[in-house]
């Protein structure tokens, strides 16, 4: 009776290993078989900064601050004349003029002020909505690049440390990079 103790219960401790062996074998082929995932990165600085639509647009706004600073320049200068001009006036004026000559001064000065104001905001919105609709165009391109290509994510590197390490091999960045720029210059 003994020995069949023994051999049954090493018979079934040999099953429940065939099992566990079994079950594990099936685990593995089944993890192998499950598609892999492709995982890439990209520096958004350096995309945003070195693609050449970003430069373009750079260029363009640069020339419309320009222009504005002319503009502002001549403006003030108009001014600071008017002011000089008025100032000789004012020598043989009476009180009363003289205060009122000040008034509509300080009334030209604070509409000036508020002209210049509007056209530095009118930049900024510019400078905002061209960013914004650079910045989705880039995401956009992003995302067709890695359905097309069959990545799972592409991951957005930047100085906060999104991504604080990444092989060389997953750094999609110059890749990205070109074909961007080729996009923009078959647009173009």
């Amino acid at each position: 009776m003994l020995s069949y103790f023994c051999r049954y219960y090493t018979t079934d401790r040999i099953m429940k290993n065939h099992f566990y062996l079994l079950s594990v074998a099936y685990l593995v082929l089944l993890s192998s078989c499950q598609p892999s995932e492709k995982i890439a990165f990209v520096d958004n600085a350096k995309v945003i900064n070195e693609y050449d639509e970003k430069k373009d647009m750079d260029s363009a706004l640069q020339l419309k601050i320009d222009a504005f600073q002319k503009s502002t320049d001549s403006l003030r200068d108009a001014f600071q004349q008017e002011i000089g001009a008025a100032e000789i006036r004012a020598t043989r004026m009476s009180q009363d003029q003289i205060q009122k000559l000040s008034q509509e001064l300080q009334q030209k000065e604070q509409f000036l002020s508020q002209q210049i104001q509007a056209q530095q905001q009118a930049l900024a919105n510019e400078s905002q909505a061209n960013n914004d609709s650079l910045i989705k165009r880039i995401k956009d391109f992003i995302k067709d690049y890695a359905q097309t290509n069959n990545y799972t994510f592409i991951l957005g590197s930047n100085d906060a440390g999104s991504v604080l390490y990444g092989s060389e091999d997953s750094d999609l960045t110059e890749i990205i990079l070109e074909a961007l720029n080729a996009a923009y210059k078959a647009k173009k």
